[in-house]
């Protein structure tokens, strides 16, 4: 067994975690920070602008959060697993099949949204100037659908044989390199210069740059004497397929459960127009910034979760389980109580609208407060990924989505669309989180990752 290995079975905890954990939350902040930077600059173009990018937000963080989180979930947690059991040949055939399965979800995600785009966003409130924004930044990020899973499909090889590192380090250089790109290709380079700059597009553009440059770096990561596994073609299997998707798959419904909530509430607070729209799409975005944080607790817990569990090492699995829990728990309710108490603090910074901040402050009040429960809810989320069983994880994502989009449905129907009504729109996402949270927490509790399949 690998020293690596032999860490993640036997080292104490709470150190452990802390430390693989760290160098992911720092550079999944710093990664977060510099999405943030790009919708302020973006809004500077104009309210249709941020109007527009708001309505395709969700579908970008859909795919970089199935590509990552679900199906990257899945394939980490594969890979540990057969580390665990000490089987090097079959991580290295997985790392393949990741390959594989990225090449071919990422031509989907082009097609779809190429295709159904424009009527996507049109049923979510998009029209006019916001619509074709939308329709330009949505047109090129997805042309590059394929980077993205790419990226995420074999950082997750890297992180599923322990080495967080590495992928960290390649999402610094990134980041370091997005921000001052991104603004170079939104606006040009000064007044006189021939280039001008491409507007909206050039954010889209400087995004797909990014994960170019990552894919290559980990390409050649994986296939240096370095890493401590060699990327290399194999012979394709079901049975190998069905190791990573049989968690990716489950993991990719409830990633598509919490976006559908976020596009589901965009277009319920469409009745309220653009504004409205801009006002909920930059609160939701420090929901989404709540993501990365606790991916950079829950990419950790996949791996040593799912070596621990490939060991027989059970109890030590749900230790691990229940630490990342609390420590996602203290920091996402701290962010969600700042957020409430302040919340033009973060709204002022992406435009001045009054119409938008009174739309997003509404929304932070009223959510802000419950986010821990989110943080509780996807720390166990990612905990079930390394234990192989999602099945209670993802029927709380989709609880949350039936609650926040019926209840909303609810309030414009009893209610009416004055602003008494999109209060009551926010009070469901409030109460959706918390059950998302408390149904996560309760099945693990209840012993569901070692019932009886």
């Amino acid at each position: 067994m690998d020293a690596r290995t032999r860490r993640l079975l036997e080292a104490p905890l709470v150190p452990l975690l802390l430390t693989l954990a760290a160098p992911n939350v720092l550079i999944m902040v710093a990664q977060a920070l510099a999405g943030l930077i790009e919708t302020w600059f973006i809004g500077r173009l104009g309210t249709a602008a941020l109007a527009g990018m708001a309505l395709v937000f969700p579908l970008v963080m859909l795919m970089q959060m199935t590509s990552a989180g679900a199906v990257g979930g899945g394939i980490a947690s594969a890979v540990a697993r057969a580390l665990g059991r000490g089987r090097r040949d079959e991580a290295e055939a997985l790392a393949w099949h990741a390959v594989v399965i990225a090449l071919g979800f990422g031509l989907l995600f082009t097609l779809a949204l190429w295709l159904g785009g424009r009527a996507l966003y049109s049923a979510m409130g998009g029209e006019g100037a916001a619509l074709d924004a939308a329709l330009i930044y949505s047109h090129l990020v997805f042309a590059g659908a394929v980077l993205v899973w790419l990226f995420n499909a074999l950082a997750a090889v890297v992180r599923g044989t322990g080495n967080m590192a590495m992928p960290a380090n390649v999402t610094l250089v990134g980041t370091a390199l997005l921000v001052p790109l991104s603004p170079l290709l939104i606006f040009g380079w000064g007044a006189d210069s021939r280039f001008t700059g491409l507007g909206i597009a050039g954010g889209a553009l400087a995004l797909l740059l990014y994960y170019l440059g990552g894919v290559l770096a980990l390409l050649a990561y994986l296939r240096s004497g370095r890493s401590l596994l060699r990327l290399k073609p194999a012979r394709l299997r079901g049975a190998m397929f069905g190791e990573i998707l049989r968690v990716g798959l489950f993991g990719t419904i409830s990633t598509v459960a919490t976006n559908l909530t976020i596009a589901i509430g965009t277009g319920l607070v469409g009745r309220f127009g653009a504004e409205a729209i801009a006002g909920y799409g930059t609160a939701t975005r420090l929901e989404y910034l709540l993501v990365p944080l606790v991916f950079g607790l829950g990419a950790p817990l996949v791996t040593i979760v799912g070596t621990c569990v490939g060991a027989g090492r059970r109890e030590r699995a749900l230790r691990a389980a229940w630490v990342g829990a609390g420590l996602a728990f203290a920091l996402t309710e701290t962010i969600g109580l700042a957020a409430a108490l302040f919340p033009r603090a973060w709204l002022g910074l992406f435009g001045g609208d009054a119409v938008m901040l009174d739309a997003g402050a509404q929304y932070l009040r009223i959510v802000g407060p419950v986010y821990g429960f989110f943080g509780l809810g996807l720390a166990l989320y990612f905990a079930s990924q390394g234990a192989g069983r999602l099945l209670w994880p993802v029927a709380g994502n989709v609880a949350r989505l039936i609650v926040a989009g019926l209840g909303g449905w609810l309030a414009l129907r009893w209610v009416g669309a004055g602003v008494e009504s999109l209060a009551w729109v926010f009070a469901a996402q409030a109460v959706a989180l918390v059950v998302y949270g408390l149904i996560n927490a309760g099945a693990v509790a209840g012993g569901a990752w070692f019932a009886r399949r």
